[in-house]
C-alpha cells in the first residue's frame, strides 16, 4: 500500500469524529476541502487498488468515508464495485477483518451477509484473551481495532458489560502501561483511545495519563509525532517524504485521541444507529449499536484533554 493512500483514509477518519465531536472548530473546515477534493478526483480510485491485498477493503472505507455532501462520484461507483464483488460475505476473512468490513459496511449504508457484532466479538482476540497470555503489536492493533469498531470510535457504548468489561479495561490499561514505557508512540495512542471506548476517562488512569503525557512531549510544535516509536522515529536529516512516511500513523492516529478524547460524547449520549439487521438504500447516519449490548449505562464523558 502506498502511505498517501492510507494517510488519507486516517484523515477522513479522523473528520469524520472531528465534525462529531467539534463540528463549529474553525480548523475542520481545511480538513474538510482536502477530503473533499480527494474523493471528487476521479485519478485517486486508480491509487486504491495499486496492492490488490487491500484493494477491496480501501474501496469499501473510501466510499463509507465520503463527506456527507457528497452524494455522487466515484466513491460510489467503488461501493457499488466492493458490493457486486461479493467482499461483503462472510468468506474466509479473519474475526479482525470480517469486523472492520462489517463496521464500514454499515457506515456506507450498504447491503451485506457479515456476522453479527456479537458474534465478531466473540471470535476476537480480546474475548479469547486470558490473563497471563503474552500479547505482541499485532495483537494490540486487533484488541484496539476491535474496540474501535464495536465503539465506533468512542462515540457509541461498545456493549461489553460484568467480566468482559472488566477484563476488556484491565487488559487495555495494563497495555498501555507497557508501551508508554517502551516508547511506543502509535500504539499507546490507540490504546488511549481503546481506553476511552471502554468508558475510562483516560485522564483519571495512570497509565492513560501517562500516554497523553508521553505524546504531548514527543509532538513538535506542528503536532508532528516524528514517528511509530522511540526506535523508529524519523533521522534529523530526513526528507520531507521521509519524514511523511515515519510520522503520519502516529501523527493521525495522536491527533483522533486528543479530539475524542477532549470533545467525545460532550452533549449527550453516543449515537445508537439503526438495530442490528437495518439498511437503508441511501446511506446510515452510522453503524448500529453493537448488537451484543445488554442495556449497560452510557459511559460518561471525559474531561478535555490537557
Amino acid at each position: 500500500m502506498t502511505p498517501r493512500v492510507k494517510a488519507l483514509l486516517q484523515l477522513a477518519l479522523l473528520r469524520r469524529s472531528w465534525e462529531r465531536a467539534a463540528p463549529s472548530d474553525p480548523g475542520l473546515a481545511e480538513v474538510t476541502g482536502t477530503v473533499e477534493r480527494v474523493w471528487r478526483s476521479p485519478a485517486h480510485p486508480a491509487l486504491l487498488v495499486a496492492e490488490p491485498r487491500y484493494a477491496w477493503q480501501f474501496k469499501l472505507m473510501y466510499g463509507a468515508l465520503a463527506p456527507a455532501g457528497l452524494t455522487d462520484g466515484p466513491h460510489r461507483t467503488a461501493l457499488a464495485e466492493v458490493t457486486a464483488g461479493g467482499f461483503l460475505t462472510p468468506g474466509r476473512k479473519s474475526p479482525f477483518l470480517h469486523l472492520e468490513t462489517r463496521f464500514y459496511a454499515d457506515l456506507a449504508g450498504v447491503g451485506h451477509r457479515l456476522h453479527s457484532y456479537r458474534r465478531l466479538y466473540e471470535a476476537s482476540r480480546l474475548a479469547r484473551h486470558r490473563d497471563g497470555q503474552p500479547v505482541g503489536e499485532p495483537d494490540v492493533c486487533d484488541v484496539t481495532h476491535t474496540l474501535f469498531h464495536l465503539s465506533d470510535f468512542g462515540f457509541r457504548d461498545p456493549g461489553l458489560t460484568g467480566d468482559a468489561l472488566e477484563h476488556a479495561r484491565d487488559l487495555v490499561c495494563r497495555l498501555t502501561g507497557d508501551c508508554v514505557r517502551n516508547g511506543d508512540w502509535d500504539l499507546t495512542a490507540k490504546l488511549v483511545l481503546a481506553q476511552h471506548c471502554l468508558g475510562l476517562d483516560p485522564l483519571g488512569t495512570p497509565s492513560g495519563e501517562a500516554g497523553l503525557r508521553l505524546l504531548g512531549e514527543v509532538q513538535s510544535p506542528g503536532g508532528a509525532v516524528p514517528g511509530r516509536s522511540a526506535a523508529d522515529r524519523a533521522d534529523t536529516t530526513a526528507t520531507t517524504a521521509e519524514f511523511f512516511r515515519k510520522a503520519y500513523q502516529a501523527t493521525l492516529v495522536t491527533a483522533l485521541t486528543a479530539l475524542t478524547v477532549a470533545h467525545g460524547r460532550r452533549g449527550g449520549a453516543p449515537d445508537a444507529g439503526p438495530p442490528d439487521g437495518a439498511r437503508t438504500a441511501g446511506g446510515s447516519a452510522g453503524p448500529p449499536a453493537a448488537d451484543h449490548a445488554t442495556g449497560r449505562d452510557r459511559a460518561p464523558a471525559t474531561r478535555g484533554a490537557r
